[in-house]
Formats: C-alpha cells, sequence, structure tokens
C-alpha cells in the first residue's frame, strides 16, 4: 500500500448490522440495500457482497454507472435505479437487466424512439411518488394518469412504487403522517390502476427502524448498514459502525510562543508547542469544516490547528511524537474514541456525508482483525526510538 491515510472496514460488521435490521422486520418484508457512492465511502462492491451474504433481497444505486459497475463485478442480484437516466440509456439498462425509475410520462415517450423493449425484454420500472421531499417523483393525478398508459404496455413491468421522507428521523412526526396519507392516497391510484405493482416502499433506514408499519413490502436500508443510526431518536436495533479512518504522522516540530501556522496564518502558538503534521486534506473529504475537531494520536486526543490544507493537516501534539505514529481520525486507540457522531454534530451533517466524502487516495482495507494496526505499528517501530526534531 503506498497510502498513509487508510479507512479500515470490517464486512463482518457490515453483515451483522444488516442481519440485526432484518431480524427486526417481518419476515415478509425484503430488504433494499442502497450501496450507492461508492457504499456510502466503503466500497460499493464490498458492500453489495456484503450485504447479498447477509440476505439482502435488492440492491439501490444512485447513478447508471454505478449499476454498471455492479453488473460488470458478477453482481446478480436485482438493482434499482434511484435517479433517471437519460432515455438514449435505456438499451443498456434493458441488457444488464436494471430496474429504473419513472418520474414522467415524457421519458417513456423519448424512451421509445431509441429501441423497442420487446427485442430486449421487458423494462422493469419503479414509480417515483413525490409526497413532500420536493426532490423527484409524479405529484398530481394527471401525472399518474398520463403515465398509466406507457405503464400498461406489455413490454413494460411495474417493479416498484415508491417515495421517501423527509423527516423520517425528527421527533415532531405531524409531517412524516402527511406524507404517509399522502402516499396511502397514491398508493389507491396504483390498485385501481388494473396494474400489477409488484412491490411499494417508502421506508428508508430511519422509518424502518423507527416505524416498523411503514416497511410494507420492502424497505431501503443504507445509513443503517454501514453502522450509522440515522438519527439521535433512533436506536432500536443494535449498529456497529464498519468503519474507521487513520493516518501516520508525516512529521513532527516545535512551535515558539508566538509562531503562527497554516494558511492565511490562521493559528498561532500560545506557548511553545509541539506540532505534527498529518497527510490527509480536502481533498481527500476532510474538509476545513472539520477544523476545530480532534484525532487521537498514542491514545490521546490532539486538536487539528490551523486551516485544513489540500493534502495534509496540522495537530498540536501532547508532546514529542514519533514520526510515522498512527493517527486515528474516527475509530479509537486505548480508551478513547471519535466517532461519526461527533463528527457529524461539529460540522452539522450526517455520518454518511462524511464517509461518503472520503477520496479515491484514501485506501480502503477490508479486514474484520488487529491484523492492520499490527502491520502499520511494524513500518514505523524503527522510530520508536527516534526523538522529534525541534
Amino acid at each position: 500500500m503506498l497510502s498513509d491515510t487508510w479507512a479500515e472496514i470490517s464486512l463482518d460488521r457490515m453483515r451483522e448490522n444488516m442481519r440485526n435490521i432484518r431480524k427486526s422486520l417481518p419476515n415478509s418484508v425484503k430488504v433494499m440495500a442502497v450501496v450507492k457512492a461508492n457504499g456510502y465511502g466503503h466500497g460499493d462492491m464490498e458492500s453489495a457482497a456484503a450485504a447479498e451474504q447477509a440476505g439482502a433481497d435488492y440492491l439501490a444505486v444512485a447513478y447508471l454507472e454505478e449499476a454498471v459497475r455492479l453488473r460488470d463485478a458478477g453482481m446478480k442480484l436485482p438493482i434499482l435505479v434511484l435517479t433517471p437516466i437519460r432515455p438514449e440509456l435505456t438499451p443498456l439498462a434493458l441488457k444488464l437487466d436494471l430496474a429504473l425509475t419513472v418520474t414522467s410520462a415524457n421519458w417513456f415517450a423519448e424512451t421509445r424512439a431509441y429501441k423497442p423493449y420487446s427485442s430486449a425484454g421487458k423494462l422493469r420500472v419503479h414509480v417515483k411518488l413525490d409526497t413532500g421531499l420536493g426532490r423527484i417523483g409524479i405529484r398530481t393525478r394527471r401525472e399518474w394518469d398520463e403515465l398509466v398508459p406507457w405503464l400498461r404496455a406489455e413490454d413494460v413491468e411495474v417493479d416498484g412504487f415508491y417515495t421517501h421522507f423527509a423527516t423520517a428521523g425528527q421527533a415532531e412526526t405531524a409531517f412524516l403522517e402527511r406524507q404517509t396519507a399522502r402516499f396511502a392516497r397514491m398508493m389507491e391510484w396504483g390498485r385501481s390502476s388494473g396494474l400489477r405493482i409488484r412491490h411499494y416502499h417508502c421506508a428508508g433506514s430511519a422509518a424502518a427502524l423507527r416505524f416498523p408499519h411503514l416497511a410494507m413490502d420492502m424497505v431501503r436500508i443504507g445509513a443503517a448498514m454501514y453502522g450509522f443510526y440515522p438519527e439521535r431518536l433512533v436506536r432500536s436495533v443494535k449498529l456497529e459502525p464498519a468503519l474507521s479512518l487513520h493516518s501516520r504522522l508525516i512529521q513532527v516540530k516545535r512551535l515558539a510562543k508566538g509562531d503562527y501556522l497554516g494558511y492565511d496564518n490562521s493559528y498561532r502558538a500560545e506557548e511553545d508547542e509541539w506540532i505534527g503534521t498529518v497527510p490527509i486534506g480536502y481533498a481527500d473529504g476532510w474538509t476545513q469544516r472539520m477544523q476545530g475537531t480532534e484525532v487521537l494520536i498514542e491514545g490521546q486526543r490532539a486538536p487539528i490547528v490551523g486551516k485544513i490544507c489540500m493534502d495534509q493537516l496540522m495537530v498540536k501534539l501532547p508532546g514529542p511524537c514519533v514520526e510515522g505514529a498512527r493517527v486515528t481520525l474516527i475509530g479509537h486507540q486505548g480508551e478513547q474514541r471519535i466517532t461519526f457522531a461527533e463528527l457529524a454534530a461539529h460540522i452539522g451533517s450526517v455520518a454518511q456525508e462524511i464517509s461518503a466524502s472520503l477520496g479515491v487516495r484514501v485506501t480502503r482495507i477490508y479486514t474484520d482483525t488487529e491484523e492492520v494496526h499490527a502491520k502499520w505499528d511494524a513500518q514505523i517501530r524503527r522510530n520508536e526510538n527516534k526523538q522529534a526534531v525541534i
């Protein structure tokens, strides 16, 4: 491995999370594992395989290219593309046996210009309903009525009818109830149309864990599979984060009281201080919003100081640490732990934004043992007796 910054990912934890979620649901409910955005930063193919091994029935991705990667890797589970694709790409989707999200009659009209579906099998679609999120999906009965004739075609299979909630993890449930009621009315549109709709689904991780009665035929599990509780309110199922993030000290130096550090002189030493440089920056997903957070070095917390750079950041060390020492940005050292929840609260976001933002320069290592730590500790052992340069 050439990179000095790496993520350790436990597929066992991912599988265990999915099994725990499945146990909390009725046996009749299918599970769609969401592996978009490179498996929320955990690796799309690895996450998909772990989900399949844990009993997932279906996969979901955001974009067509993500589905193509999974098929090229040999994944056989049904795959739903959550974002509507360009009509001219429909023949490729048919060839790969993908289910597509549909949001308008116009899309169907345009796809017919490229290739008859019957020549490559039936086109499987999931109709997306906008019940209040305001993102994509049909909102009115008129839009539905315009869509129905296209859905009745012999070479079209309506595999699903779904929506997505805006506030499933919030304490106040009034808006969720409003969306649920609206979806129930829209489901009647589907049932009264005479169409055979295989799956109705509305619950993502938060709704599935918090409101089991919303599971319907299938749930979409993304954040929870990776060990992220969708919101502080949701703790009904045991979940463990599958990913930890590490780097190493590439230089240790001494700053005198009053010395400046970082772009724009963004930090000034309040006393004589030991400073360590870590090779991770905003190009790797550790953005400047992470200023003010801490890392773990030698089992102690060390604050990030100065502006985070594109490729590096600096930390105020507890003392003259050894160059090459392991730095933990997410995870634990000894009794100290830095969690996704802690970091998400600092930046005012969610855990999955942090994991999904980890860039390609962060090497992913899949392990369920302590072998990775031992490997890196061995590499730096030659520096154990080396004193930091003043």
